[in-house]
């Protein structure tokens, strides 16, 4: 299923959440939506599921707007960061209204998550711990089979063995099943093996939509003496620049590596974690919005 989003606002009173959004997302493709707390990323991804209306602009999906549209609703799973479901419910309630309102839901998917994540149906959701219910949520949103499945941090709670688990089992699903997967974190450096494609946002507004390999190369550290870094940093894209002594390092975004290398100055790869903070640090990032 193909989005396209344009213009897009949304406003809370005098809170403006998202500011103007416009992108495009291909259909079976896995990307990463990051930015900083309070970003409105979480505000994009209901929007995006049908479950707030935005202010202003447009979200299609399959040239159909989601809000009240159940054919394009019932193509999307939203797993939240928590109160995905009823606290009363039992696991397999759980499975059983999910088995309903997906289409694509996949049972056999289900029964192998439950048992790779230790979970057994007959419990109750106001007894698990904060790790159990994260990874119910998985469950359900890998088990969906949805056209679109948006993860927003996902993995609250779990431990790095059980983080591990979850991207290995994205993957085989991924490759079993391929569809739009939208994953939305702060542990960024353990998910960019598994992205295609980054998108930022930074104060209600989209800095940049980049293929992850071209991130990767056009973005870089470099370090040297301070007046060779300081020559080689004139009229480029600076994001992050220390100095330590006689020494200084920088980090540019944009810019030919080649350069660098051709200047005697030693190179290093920034992590995308890092290029994020960066980007979006006050007062100013290295990328216009």
């Amino acid at each position: 299923m193909n989005v396209n989003i344009s213009g897009l606002t949304k406003v809370y009173g005098k809170k403006r959440a998202l500011d103007g959004i416009t992108l495009q997302l291909e259909e079976n493709k896995i990307y990463g939506l990051l930015g900083r707390n309070g970003a409105g990323k979480t505000t994009l991804m209901q929007i995006l599921a049908g479950q707030i209306m935005p202010t202003g602009g447009s979200v299609l999906i399959n040239s159909q707007k989601p809000f009240e549209n159940q054919e394009i609703t019932e193509s999307i799973c939203l797993i939240n960061e928590s109160e995905n479901f009823k606290k009363g419910l039992k696991i397999k309630d759980i499975l059983k209204i999910a088995n309903y309102f997906y289409p694509n839901w996949n049972r056999e998917t289900a029964e192998k998550l439950l048992e790779d994540f230790y979970l057994n149906e007959n419990l109750k959701i106001k007894t698990l711990s904060k790790g159990m219910e994260s990874a119910l949520g998985i469950t359900v949103g890998l088990a969906s089979r949805s056209p679109i499945t948006i993860f927003d941090e996902p993995y609250i709670g779990l431990d790095a063995a059980a983080r591990s688990k979850f991207y290995d089992l994205l993957l085989e699903e991924y490759e079993e099943y391929p569809r739009t997967l939208i994953l939305s974190t702060h542990l960024i450096d353990e998910i960019t093996r598994l992205l295609e494609e980054v998108l930022i946002v930074s104060e209600g507004r989209l800095l940049m939509q980049k293929n992850t390999d071209e991130l990767r190369e056009e973005s870089f550290v470099v370090n040297g003496s301070s007046a060779a870094v300081s020559e080689f940093v004139k009229n480029k894209n600076v994001v992050y620049r220390k100095s330590f002594g006689s020494m200084e390092q920088a980090v540019l975004y944009g810019e030919n590596r080649m350069e660098a290398n051709e200047a005697g100055l030693q190179v290093e790869h920034v992590p995308v974690q890092d290029l994020m903070v960066y980007l979006t640090a006050k007062p100013k990032g290295g990328v216009s919005a």
